[in-house]
């Protein structure tokens, strides 16, 4: 019964890289709201609220959002600017925040990704942000790894 489990386990976790790769191409567009990832990709009509949830949770628990994001498959743009992955997962999981948060210049989000890329002066850097806001946020649906070049521009 175990060499079963991890037998699906690892033909789960090989198939799922390889489905990035191949939907890759496809995944151009995808809603932004919810990420991207393996639930943008399967759910590409996502318009409707439930749908939107789904995408979400499916990103979320299926654990592949993270390889597209550092990989650049599944919908996911690689930033050009290297940074640490942790950066790109939490910019990724809390873009509409971030965005809230860098327009007043302050918040819990802000603060945290400060010290995810390692920010010394937290006050000057939510300040230089705030004052580029539109450099950062250059459309309704700018993606992940924009933000973060816009912010390393910065």
């Amino acid at each position: 019964m175990k060499k079963l489990i991890v037998s699906f386990a690892a033909a789960a976790v090989l198939s799922s890289g390889l489905i990035a790769g191949i939907l890759d191409d496809q995944s151009a567009g995808r809603n932004s709201q919810t990420g991207c990832g393996l639930g943008s990709v399967i759910i590409a009509n996502g318009d409707t609220a439930l749908m939107l949830a789904f995408q979400a949770t499916t990103n979320g628990t299926s654990g592949n959002q993270t390889f597209g994001i550092t990989s650049g498959t599944s919908g996911c743009k690689k930033t050009k600017f290297v940074m640490n992955e942790r950066a790109e997962e939490f910019v990724a999981s809390n873009m509409d925040q971030l965005a809230k948060e860098i327009s007043v210049g302050q918040g819990e989000s802000l603060d945290t990704l400060a010290e995810l890329l390692q920010v010394e002066d937290k006050e000057i850097f939510a300040s230089a942000l705030q004052a580029n806001y539109n450099s950062i946020y250059t459309s309704q649906n700018v993606q992940m790894a924009d933000v973060l070049d816009n912010i390393a521009a910065i």
